[in-house]
């Protein structure tokens, strides 16, 4: 890419920074950013579902008895 497109980019991306940082610091988008920990909670929350539910579709799709293929 030419030389300008990269110094445009990288403007936008500084102009982003500073507003994040400066504009919008003391606001907070959604509630649950004020639930101390809420994206440690999340995570290992999701973490667990994802391991259910893969053992579930383990044992319902994957697994077949000791005998399957000498049949």
């Amino acid at each position: 890419m030419r030389l300008w497109v990269w110094f445009v980019l990288g403007a936008l991306v500084a102009g982003s920074l500073v507003a994040e940082f400066t504009l919008l610091a003391g606001k907070d988008a959604h509630w649950w950013n004020h639930i101390p920990g809420f994206y440690i909670y999340w995570g290992f929350l999701s973490c667990v579902v994802i391991i259910y539910v893969s053992k579930w579709i383990g044992k319902l799709i994957l697994f077949r008895n000791e005998d399957y293929y000498d049949r």
